[in-house]
């Protein structure tokens, strides 16, 4: 980009203080350090956990957190008005060229803008209902079309969340792929880490449609042919509108005899979460469905050893049996299989954690991800 272009990021999960920032959010925090060395103007907008408004710069990047809504109903609505507002202030300041959010983020936008609308699909509403087996809800589904319609371009962080999107939406919306990446110098080998012999590792949201159930599950298994395995379980609850914590239900459905065996560490900062992969044995990442993981990027970056379903993002990131090994995450019996063959077996583990590292640094390399990213902006402007 021949002069400094601006692009503002919508997000709410961008990291922060005492705070779990979320995949989505480490990722737009790890792209917009790149693009400012680039010398491209970013900023970031999204909804605060408190009821403030709060600035805050994160080296050259500008967060803006606009206060938690107060509305019980049409929430969404308010709040999109709300950043449309802090868009408006903005662009008075520093002419916005992009505006990049999610599947969702424009539904009320209006459809002309003086800057383009891009779409960056890590897995929608009608995605994840669809794929999960569940109807999409009458007016989040029609809030996502509608976004769909209003937006100028898209970017899909696999090929399949890609093309099962315009299959499920019934829109045949032009999109490119780049996958998501991690900070390899961030996350990578930690040599002098001391690994815990036989302690597995599940990072992420703590919810059914991670397959932590069948995890859980798949520990009495396990422990018949390695009595000291523990499985540790690092991420934030999932709690329904009707306040039914999912790790308090996890909790009555494993015998007194394994809840040794179990540990739930909860919600962890994510420059913590680190820690947790350099000891562990194995990462374990059973989701029953996903875009392009960041968590499973962060374990195969990491060069540790990775057991991931056999979803369509997940064929598209790990080579089975090459670079790691993929499980059918609705079998606590398969589950248990391939983490007692790798439990068992260090050679092969060492094998497939080597070989992650490897092709994390040739396929999703920071620097290969980053110049797609600018070239994908670059294209937008001239248009």
């Amino acid at each position: 980009m021949n002069k400094k272009k601006h692009i503002i990021y919508l997000t709410n999960e961008y990291p922060k203080e005492g705070l779990d920032g979320g995949g989505i959010g480490s990722f737009v925090q790890f792209l917009g350090h790149g693009l400012t060395s680039k010398n491209i103007k970013i900023s970031v907008i999204g909804i605060n956990n408190i009821n403030k408004d709060e600035h805050e710069k994160d080296k050259e990047i500008d967060i803006y957190r606009l206060a938690r809504s107060k509305w019980k109903f049409g929430k969404f609505y308010q709040n999109t008005q709300r950043i449309l507002s802090k868009i408006e202030e903005i662009n008075k300041l520093y002419k916005v060229d992009i505006i990049e959010g999610s599947e969702l983020n424009f539904a009320f936008f209006p459809k002309k803008t003086t800057y383009k609308k891009v779409i960056r699909l890590h897995g929608g509403h009608h995605f994840f209902a669809i794929e999960l087996g569940k109807k999409p809800a009458l007016w989040r589904g029609f809030q996502e079309k509608r976004s769909f319609n209003r937006a100028d371009n898209y970017v899909a962080v696999s090929n399949y969340v890609g093309n099962q999107t315009q299959k499920h939406l019934k829109i045949n919306f032009p999109f490119i792929t780049i996958y998501n990446t991690v900070n390899t110098n961030k996350f990578k080998p930690n040599l002098s880490a001391s690994i815990k012999k036989n302690q597995l590792l599940f990072v992420g949201t703590v919810c059914e449609k991670k397959g932590i159930r069948q995890l859980v599950e798949s520990i009495a298994i396990i422990k018949k042919k390695i009595n000291n395995v523990h499985l540790k379980i690092v991420g934030r609850d999932w709690v329904s509108r009707d306040g039914v914590s999912y790790v308090s239900y996890l909790k009555t459905i494993i015998p007194k005899e394994l809840k040794k065996n179990i540990e739930f560490v909860g919600a962890v900062a994510h420059n913590k979460v680190t820690n947790y992969i350099d000891e562990a044995h194995l990462c374990i990442f059973p989701s029953h469905m996903e875009a392009m993981p960041i968590a499973w990027l962060e374990g195969l970056a990491k060069g540790k050893t990775v057991i991931a379903a056999n979803i369509g993002p997940g064929r598209e990131l790990i080579k089975d049996n090459k670079t790691g090994v993929l499980v059918d995450p609705y079998s606590p019996e398969d589950i248990a299989k391939k983490i007692i063959l790798l439990l068992t077996n260090n050679e092969k583990a060492f094998f497939l954690a080597k070989e992650a590292r490897i092709d994390i640094l040739d396929r999703f390399s920071p620097q290969k991800i980053l110049d797609k990213n600018i070239t994908f902006y670059n294209s937008i402007l001239k248009n």
